[in-house]
């Protein structure tokens, strides 16, 4: 019942996940990447415990350390107008095994390719993937003309998948009228080790520390009408950051103001795919259900995919993948149905609705602290790699 052989399309983090877990099965595993090599891309992201569950288990959790990925103390979310904080969750109250985490994506996929390339993972760059077809077995098609075979393909290329495509068609996005700013900068300001949400009318600052806090990670989200390309790379001009937030003061104005080569993203909304899986093609991470920022999942739940589906093949082959479709699709939907959510909570205009709101964060967190954090239970307690088949 066990897979020999698996292609992995796409070297991101749920794609270099998913070979590492299939080749310490024994299963001979090559990883096909558009790019000519893997670069520094991306900025920052958060592993939280749920994700961290996936890494330990792949015995990688020491080495996030010695990349200098700073282990998180807590959630702040503070006002634009304020100079204390409006809640505090303090990650000491979480469990004893959960840890959370902040890096760059760079270094997080440094670490996996590592690992990948231990376990005999062989990669192909330059491999631009066209079509993939499902079939006993699935294949699938290059740029160049060229065609591979394997018992398993998997589609882990993103929110442009190929893959996605031949199970479900093309999709349509929605712009969701938000747009965000990525950007690294000198941790000059005394940025603690805490993701802090800075929050405004229309608009949001989410902030920490990479490489060891030497670096502050970046992400602000503006409410507007135009509409911006989607995709991470497009450079923007700083001056736009600095003119959207004017008037921030604080930390957060130092920290915009010390931004020089912004990246503008515009945030578009992807249904999760109908399909997930058919004769041999599976589907994970972005490629499956992109989700918006406000959550900070998205690389954690293409962690977790990338355990449910070895472990789903590795018990019963390509012919138990609607398994692994059937266990995850319920958790990613509810995952994006909550990052969804929290876009309107870090907007709030003045008003009664801020002010009720802030108050009951303000309360919550200075005298039920250990239940405002138990609220995130369902998504930091999860571990997949109890729940999935052995």
């Amino acid at each position: 019942m066990q897979i020999r052989n698996a292609i992995v399309v796409g070297a991101g983090i749920g794609g270099l996940a998913a070979a590492i877990a299939l080749a310490r099965r024994g299963v001979a595993v090559t990883v096909l990447e558009q790019s000519e090599a893997i670069r520094e891309i991306g900025a920052g992201l958060q592993v939280s415990p749920n994700g961290l569950f996936v890494l330990r288990a792949l015995g990688l959790e020491k080495r996030l350390a010695a990349r200098g990925a700073v282990r998180g103390q807590a959630a702040v979310m503070r006002s634009y107008d304020q100079a204390d904080d409006v809640m505090r969750l303090d990650f000491s109250r979480l469990d004893p095994d959960q840890a959370y985490y902040f890096m760059h994506r760079a270094d997080l996929i440094d670490v996996l390719a590592q690992a990948a390339r231990e376990q005999n993972v062989s990669f192909e760059f330059g491999a631009r993937v066209v079509s993939v077809t499902a079939g006993e077995p699935p294949s699938l098609t290059l740029q160049d003309g060229s065609t591979r075979r394997a018992e398993l393909i998997v589609g882990a290329d993103g929110i442009h998948s190929r893959a996605r495509v031949a199970l479900n068609a093309e999709d349509k996005a929605d712009f969701t009228g938000q747009v965000a700013w990525r950007a690294t900068v000198p941790n000059t300001m005394g940025h603690a080790d805490v993701a802090m949400v800075t929050m405004g009318p229309k608009r949001h600052l989410v902030s920490y520390p990479l490489r060891g806090g030497n670096l502050v990670n970046l992400v602000a989200v503006e409410e507007r009408k135009t509409w911006a390309a989607e995709g991470w790379n497009h450079a923007d001009d700083p001056a736009h950051l600095r003119e959207a937030f004017a008037g921030w003061g604080g930390m957060a104005a130092q920290m915009i103001e010390a931004v020089e080569a912004p990246t503008l993203w515009g945030l578009h909304r992807h249904p999760v795919a109908p399909v997930w899986q058919q004769s041999g093609v599976a589907l994970l991470g972005d490629a499956a259900h992109p989700t918006l920022p406000f959550l900070a999942q998205g690389a954690n739940m293409a962690l977790e995919d990338a355990w449910a589906l070895t472990a789903t093949v590795m018990s019963g082959g390509v012919k138990a993948l609607p398994a692994y479709e059937a266990m995850r699709k319920p958790r990613v939907t509810r995952v994006i149905k909550a990052a969804e959510g929290n876009a309107w909570k870090f907007h709030l205009r003045r008003g009664p609705v801020r002010f009720v709101a802030h108050n009951v964060m303000r309360l919550g967190g200075k005298y039920a602290p250990g239940k405002m954090l138990g609220a995130f239970d369902w998504l930091y307690g999860y571990d997949v790699t109890a729940h999935a088949p052995r």
